[in-house]
């Protein structure tokens, strides 16, 4: 079987996840018509996943861009509707680090940068700064606006992925 970068990305967060204490199981999400998400998983039977990775951070901002397409927005809900703890994790790949964000979180990310735009866009970019030894920043950009983000969330290093078990 043919390896895919998302199967190299994603085990770094599901290895991690499966070494947890109270971890049980772990399952592909069933999208539509029995097809398997490639991001989206169940931990434990009651907790959704959605995993996106970025290689490396950008050369002028060092920041680790994660776009979130109209497809990746729709199996994001349709985790919600089946579950009611969903995470967003954002692998690091160059800084060997693992971000994780609720559901709720990443949606008022998204909200605050729909209402700077004046409505919805056909996809969003989330940002993450991996700083040595500090949290992480993870914030949208202002529209039309160079250098300007909107309202940054620092995240603990250490919450993946104690996040998802608690």
């Amino acid at each position: 079987m043919h390896i895919n970068d998302d199967h190299l990305y994603h085990g770094a967060a599901l290895t991690q996840i499966a070494e947890y204490p109270t971890f049980k199981a772990i399952n592909a999400f069933e999208v539509e018509d029995g097809e398997k998400s490639r991001s989206a998983f169940i931990v434990n039977h009651d907790t959704g996943i959605y995993l996106k990775y970025a290689s490396k951070p950008s050369e002028h901002y060092r920041e680790y861009v994660f776009t979130f397409t109209t497809s990746n927005l729709g199996e994001l809900k349709a985790l919600t509707t089946h579950y009611d703890r969903v995470f967003v994790v954002l692998v690091c790949i160059r800084a060997k680090e693992i971000c994780v964000l609720t559901f709720d979180e990443f949606e008022k990310h998204r909200s605050k940068r729909e209402t700077a735009f004046g409505g919805v866009e056909p996809q969003y970019q989330l940002l993450v700064t991996a700083r040595t030894n500090k949290g992480f920043r993870v914030y949208m950009n202002q529209p039309g606006k160079r250098k300007l983000s909107l309202p940054q969330q620092t995240v603990a290093r250490r919450r993946f992925p104690r996040a998802i078990f608690e």
